[in-house]
């Protein structure tokens, strides 16, 4: 046996010697709730909302008054003694409204082939202001053109007030005879109370292979592994990013951005605020007045920037604030 089936088999051991952080066991991306690109805090309005990165959040009905927000450990607090994580994830329904059929939390993970035929174990930390009913789901999706999503049964569970973790086992079924089409996932849903008022706190989500709960850990073990890992999917400048950039009209400047990392499939554009975006050239300072995206491709992307009147063919650098824009690839 080599070393690293060694490893492995003693990971999985219950009765073994533990190695916490083997790095790749667990399939969750972000689940320390470390990463936070899209911001802190979330006002939600229905629909499909992502928060913390790789996480969404979607439920139907009305008039709910709902928020998530990225909450910080007090030191020594958090819910393993020896690993000191940061944040954790907060969901607060102070307004229940009404007419909910569903409400969930949810991560989907690249390639429905990952676990089929195998038994998995889901392990996270939870804890509400009152004793609430949490239901931990999964699926299968197949993919544009691919075969019907499979819900295996999940498993409901009891919060209580105090941080505990909660493990369970799912049986992920095969995908002989099954079609696979593009964009394929699996997924992990957390399905809250709905049309109820409540606070819920969610840290060191993990799914892995086998019938045991190992020590969490994150997907690479690292902060900056985790960081590329969610820019496979969402990616916007923090702390801004300057562009080589060159005037081929008037008030129309062109630039391009190597992405930090290969993202998922050629991603989209959204443009927060042109206004966060500034063109220097020959001396002189001038704001966008618009920005859209040129020639995407999984390792780069233009950037064509409208400005006041230039001078065609100078070259310029270009500014692009915290937040101005961001692509995703999410699936």
């Amino acid at each position: 046996m080599s070393r690293a089936q060694l490893t492995s088999t003693v990971e999985q051991s219950s009765g073994g010697v533990v190695a916490p952080f083997l790095a790749g066991k667990n399939k969750i991306i972000n689940g320390d709730f470390n990463i936070w690109q899209r911001g802190t805090s979330f006002s939600l309005n229905g629909g499909n909302i992502y928060t913390a990165d790789r996480w969404f959040v979607n439920y139907d009905g009305s008039g709910a008054t709902r928020t998530v927000s990225q909450q910080t450990f007090t030191p020594g607090s958090a819910p393993v003694a020896g690993y000191e994580s940061a944040y954790f994830f907060r969901l607060a329904t102070t307004v229940a409204g009404s007419g909910q059929t569903y409400a969930n939390i949810t991560q989907r993970i690249e390639d429905v082939r990952i676990f089929a035929g195998q038994t998995v174990t889901v392990s996270f930390w939870a804890k509400a202001d009152s004793a609430i009913s949490f239901y931990v789901g999964f699926g299968q999706n197949f993919g544009s053109g691919g075969s019907s999503t499979v819900y295996p049964t999940g498993t409901t569970f009891t919060l209580s007030t105090s941080w505990a973790r909660y493990t369970t086992q799912i049986a992920i079924p095969s995908v002989a005879g099954k079609t696979i089409g593009a964009g394929s996932f699996i997924e992990i849903d957390f399905s809250y109370p709905k049309n109820a008022t409540f606070t819920l706190d969610i840290w060191g989500v993990q799914l892995e292979a086998g019938s045991v709960a190992t020590p969490f850990t994150t997907a690479s073990n690292t902060l900056q592994g985790e960081l590329a890992l969610c820019q496979r999917y969402y990616y916007t400048p923090t702390g801004g990013i300057g562009i080589l950039a060159s005037y081929y009209g008037t008030t129309s400047c062109y630039g391009y951005i190597n992405l930090p990392v290969f993202m998922r499939t050629t991603p989209t554009i959204t443009v927060a605020s042109q206004t966060g975006a500034t063109v220097f050239s020959a001396g002189t300072s001038r704001a966008a007045t618009a920005i859209a995206s040129d020639t995407p491709t999984v390792s780069g992307v233009g950037l064509a920037i409208t400005t006041s009147s230039a001078t065609a063919g100078n070259v310029a650098s270009a500014v692009v604030n915290n937040g101005a824009v961001s692509w995703s690839a999410e699936l």
